[in-house]
């Protein structure tokens, strides 16, 4: 059986590969004389293969678990920028609704006050001063300017994709532990056909050499 390949053609969406059950051991070998080193050693490549993706992937949900809620936080505080823009926008443009609503949009909008990240530990306050204009960072140390509208659309895309991706990973995860519990499986399986066929054939000698030993 060394030739046989361990995966199998079937793949889940991602492309990784499912791990055959074997069923039949003998029939998986090739015979009662089939060969059980390699095979076992074909496991144990196929079982490391499977370990390191489900480590990267783990790694990868975690990056993401902690990236969306940055991204939702952002989106929040941009999308409460563009409405209090909007808000101000609407309100300056009811000049025409008598004295009464004059009265009222003369009322000046209060400036907006917000505390900003300095260390892990420290934090400052700021006013913010009115602008269609917001600064995101990229990654990899690069921060762009972005028109509000742009940015919402922006961080929207980004959200969906992390999200995707998050659902995504979570799925190869479950996926990736279901193929290493049938690879486990397969090498125990493998390994105690081996150990009953030794156990039978000594026993077969034994037998043999104890009616020679008659004779």
């Amino acid at each position: 059986m060394a030739s046989q390949t361990v995966f199998s053609s079937e793949k889940n969406p991602r492309g990784i590969p499912k791990a055959p059950f074997v069923a039949n051991v003998e029939e998986y070998l090739g015979g009662p004389d089939g060969e059980v080193e390699g095979t076992l050693k074909s496991f144990q490549d196929a079982l490391a293969k499977y370990r390191y993706m489900d480590s990267n992937l783990a790694q990868r949900r975690q990056s993401l678990e902690e990236k969306i809620p940055d991204i939702k936080k952002t989106l929040d505080m941009v999308e409460y920028l563009q409405e209090r823009r909007e808000g101000k926008n609407k309100s300056s443009g009811d000049d025409e609704d008598g004295l009464e609503d004059d009265l009222d949009d003369d009322t000046p909008q209060k400036p907006l006050k917000t505390t900003f990240e300095l260390n892990d530990t420290l934090f400052a306050e700021a006013e913010l001063e009115e602008t269609d204009t917001v600064y995101l960072w990229l990654g990899a140390n690069v921060m762009l300017s972005y028109k509000i509208p742009a940015a919402v659309t922006l961080l929207k895309s980004k959200l969906e994709a992390a999200q995707t991706s998050l659902d995504n990973t979570v799925e190869d995860l479950e996926f990736l532990r279901e193929q290493l519990t049938i690879m486990e499986v397969n090498t125990a399986r493998v390994y105690n056909w081996d150990v009953k066929r030794r156990r039978e054939r000594r026993e077969r000698e034994e037998a043999l050499n104890g009616t020679k030993a008659i004779k």
